[in-house]
């Protein structure tokens, strides 16, 4: 744990949400089992394995003397989930969590809640995937009127507000998550957006009509779950995803696909995309922020790019 400890004597005061602390990354052996990540002003603590009472008073300890250099006349808040199969929990362990509690990354704000489930409304590891999206919209917005952007597995709609931000002018968000969909339009209300977003709490599988009908788009994002019972397993049902992808892309649209999924490599996605969409070019893989440096980049997560081709002149 004293890799953890070392951290937090070290930390800067956090302002936008962002993981402070990543020992799945495997770079500090002893803590793979550890991340704090901030969600100011709450920090939070998550094992995924059951740690001691001692532990959680030594983490005590170190993030109290910290947060007194960093902010001595305001109140610590921290809160430890445990993800353990046969021990979860999560416990405010001082201070409070505000309510509601919204959180900020690069200029925008999105709600979270850090006490209900593993999911906490935001995935911080995605940080640079926002980024890339904001700046090609702003990229593309100075020469193309349409910019249409198809996000699915939407969760929160975090890559939806991105978008717009970046200049999108439409942005239609898919997600089977009625609540997910709800934080979502909550989401783009704290920013401001009022326009220019649609969202459809469908199942994606069998939805493909309506959400051709509302393309092609510039933009398509495919953020799924690795493996949700009875939903989406990444092995196997990415590939119906990806053979969509030349009809939903216009020409020259661009194609963001993720996978956080340990054991499921680069070329996993690479090949899917050569079998099943081979008109399709790759343009780069996008880093993860510094934060989330793992000793493994193929275990880490996966966020690759594609371009659809141009059309061809007559």
């Amino acid at each position: 744990m004293q890799a953890l400890l070392d951290t937090i004597a070290q930390a800067a005061l956090p302002t936008d949400a962002q993981r402070i602390f990543h020992g799945r990354g495997g770079l500090h052996p002893g803590c793979e089992h550890l991340a704090l990540d901030a969600y100011p002003p709450v920090w939070v603590l998550t094992s995924f394995l059951p740690i001691t009472d001692a532990e959680l008073d030594t983490v005590h300890r170190a993030l109290a003397a910290r947060w007194t250099q960093l902010a001595p006349d305001q109140t610590l808040n921290w809160v430890y989930q445990c993800r353990h199969p046969g021990q979860t929990e999560t416990r405010l362990m001082t201070g409070e969590v505000p309510t509601p509690h919204t959180v900020t990354e690069q200029g925008a704000r999105y709600a979270v809640h850090v006490l209900k489930g593993q999911n906490h409304g935001l995935f911080l590891d995605m940080a640079e995937g926002r980024r890339w999206v904001r700046e090609h919209m702003q990229a593309l917005a100075t020469t193309q009127r349409r910019l249409k952007v198809l996000n699915l597995f939407a969760y929160t709609c975090a890559f939806s507000v991105a978008a717009l931000q970046g200049g999108a002018r439409q942005v239609l968000n898919v997600d089977m998550s009625h609540g997910a969909m709800g934080i979502g339009q909550q989401n783009h209300a704290f920013n401001g957006l009022s326009t220019g977003a649609s969202f459809m709490a469908h199942d994606i599988f069998s939805t493909w009509g309506k959400i051709n009908r509302h393309g092609p788009y510039e933009l398509v994002i495919m953020d799924p779950p690795s493996y949700q019972k009875g939903s989406f397993v990444a092995s196997k049902d990415y590939a119906r995803l990806v053979r969509r992808l030349p009809d939903l892309l216009a020409p020259g649209g661009h194609a963001v696909l993720c996978l956080n999924a340990p054991e499921l490599g680069v070329d996993f996605l690479q090949n899917l995309v050569s079998d099943t969409a081979p008109e399709l070019v790759f343009v780069k893989r996008l880093a993860n922020p510094a934060a989330f440096a793992d000793a493994s980049p193929d275990r880490a997560l996966k966020v690759l790019l594609y371009r659809a081709p141009e059309l061809t002149p007559a």
